[in-house]
């Protein structure tokens, strides 16, 4: 019985590894900055191309380069509504999305 479970354990931590990364896949940066463009840019600044936005919303690329920012972080923090922010509607693959291209704006100079 101990042998069985010994065998188990390594093939199921091997399953739930698996899973895992599934859920916690990178976004799609591309994406990403095409729903950028389409919601998010008449209060924020979503690009360096773009000059002007709302003084109340922080540019994406001060959001990226803050002290312990965090892709997966702000992919679920967009899927909650929050009071400054219109409900979106984003699937999880777009919040994912989004957060990724968030993220490339961290690394620019």
């Amino acid at each position: 019985m101990v042998q069985h479970v010994l065998r188990i354990v390594p093939a199921l931590a091997l399953m739930l590894s698996i899973g895992t990364s599934q859920v916690r896949a990178a976004g799609d940066a591309a994406n990403g900055r095409i729903l950028a463009q389409r919601w998010c840019a008449a209060c924020h600044v979503v690009s360096n191309e773009q000059r002007q936005a709302s003084e109340a919303a922080p540019p994406f690329a001060s959001v990226a380069r803050r002290p312990g920012f965090d892709a997966d972080k702000l992919a679920f923090f967009l899927l909650e509504p929050h009071p400054k922010m219109p409900s979106m509607g984003l699937t999880r693959r777009e919040a994912a999305d989004l957060a990724a291209y968030i993220a490339t704006l961290g690394k620019a100079d």
